[in-house]
């Protein structure tokens, strides 16, 4: 959410009107923004946290237990994906709006710019890399490297998902217009895109049309009224090279394992850490070291990255960008998708080892990762330079006139 949040805050300056339609558990994040917030339900992020979707985002366990959640997923997946489009028609139906900025998990605003009178007021917003062709790299759900043909394979592959999605959705919605599967394409392939991510990791590829672009990473305004406690204040002024680890949005379903997982290294090797339990993909175990571990949750991470030495988490594209724009060495342990990207490009750049997936985390492989990422100090002087260059970067004037022209 928070790269909408971003641009909400920019619009708003502008003096535009702006409305987030998120997941309702989302409605707190809009507020803390001062934006207008309108609900697309509860029932997605319910899915997600679901035992299932646990399971299949990030869970351990037999490849038969992910592919059964896969399956019992995708069977709720309807009935949840019909109520999200109902609530975007009705939403965009009722606003008219000038601009919809929106998210590639959104399908109807695709339906809506089909519309001779909302051609050009669409704009796709990417967080991750690789949605639209590059040449050195598949479409992101595939993850690598497959050489020229191949890779532009997969972006076909992924095009005709979206596009059967579209049309199917034109039914849900007994939209009677006839709507092609080229008129479809033709408006994915020249819609205007922007990817909030900084060139410094995603440089634009210069054989892209102009309708797409590479805008930098945006941070939301927030007023949370946040302040640290006595024992956290104390926590950091005792120690030297900290870690921060957490898994941000990410839950699974052993947290309680995976945590002490974390801790018994940690101990072991006498490295200070401050674990984060945000959405209980990590959790708060009965025993510790006090004196080496401290937990938080929900800490802003603009206040406490500066403050550490690196950082291990899920591999979001934010926590990503602020890891690194805040200099520190970083290890990622992907759940999903574009988070084994983020973790590929991490190690493929220098500023930290390459992390294991969640559900393949052992003490056995997971410390010699842990000792690298806090004694190599390459990974710390990389995340320090890609840090200068990310302060160099401004790119809120263009992202507003890409937006509006």
């Amino acid at each position: 959410m928070e790269p909408f949040l971003a641009i909400g805050n920019l619009l708003k300056e502008k003096g535009d009107q702006v409305i987030c339609a998120f997941p309702e558990q989302f409605r707190k994040l809009a507020k803390d923004s001062n934006l207008e917030f309108a609900s697309l339900g509860t029932k997605f992020i319910e899915m997600l946290e679901s035992d299932d979707g646990k399971a299949a985002l990030g869970g351990s366990g037999s490849g038969l237990r992910k592919m059964m959640a896969y399956i019992r997923l995708a069977r709720n997946q309807t009935e949840i994906n019909k109520e999200l489009v109902s609530k975007q028609y009705d939403l965009i139906e009722s606003k008219n709006p000038d601009r919809i900025v929106y998210n590639g998990k959104a399908i109807y605003p695709i339906i809506w710019g089909l519309n001779n009178n909302n051609s050009g007021k669409t704009i796709l917003l990417s967080p991750v890399p690789y949605v639209h062709y590059t040449k050195d790299h598949t479409h992101v759900a595939f993850n690598s490297n497959f050489g020229t043909f191949l890779n532009k394979l997969t972006y076909a592959l992924a095009n005709f998902g979206l596009i059967t999605t579209v049309k199917i959705t034109t039914k849900w919605l007994k939209i009677n217009e006839k709507i092609t599967r080229k008129q479809i394409k033709n408006a994915l392939l020249s819609n205007k895109a922007i990817y909030t991510i900084s060139p410094s990791l995603f440089p634009r590829p210069d054989y892209w049309n102009e309708n797409i672009n590479v805008l930098g990473y945006h941070e939301p305004t927030k007023e949370t009224g946040w302040q640290p406690t006595e024992d956290l204040h104390d926590f950091i002024e005792k120690h030297s090279r900290i870690l921060f680890i957490t898994f941000g949005s990410m839950t699974n379903p052993e947290p309680e394992e995976k945590t002490k997982l974390f801790i018994d290294i940690l101990e072991r090797n006498k490295i200070p850490a401050l674990i984060n339990t945000a959405s209980g993909g990590l959790v708060k175990t009965d025993k510790f070291d006090a004196d080496l571990i401290h937990f938080v949750t929900n800490i802003p991470y603009d206040w406490i990255l500066p403050k550490v030495y690196g950082i291990i988490h899920h591999g979001g594209s934010g926590t990503t960008h602020l890891g690194l724009r805040y200099g520190c060495a970083t290890m990622i342990t992907p759940h999903i998708i574009d988070q084994f990207v983020w973790n590929k490009m991490i190690y493929t750049m220098g500023a930290g080892p390459k992390g294991i997936r969640i559900n393949k985390i052992t003490t056995k492989n997971l410390e010699p990762k842990i000792l690298e990422l806090v004694n190599n100090i390459s990974f710390k002087k990389q995340a320090e330079k890609v840090a200068n260059q990310m302060e160099k970067e401004n790119f809120k004037e263009e992202l507003y006139n890409f937006i509006v022209e």
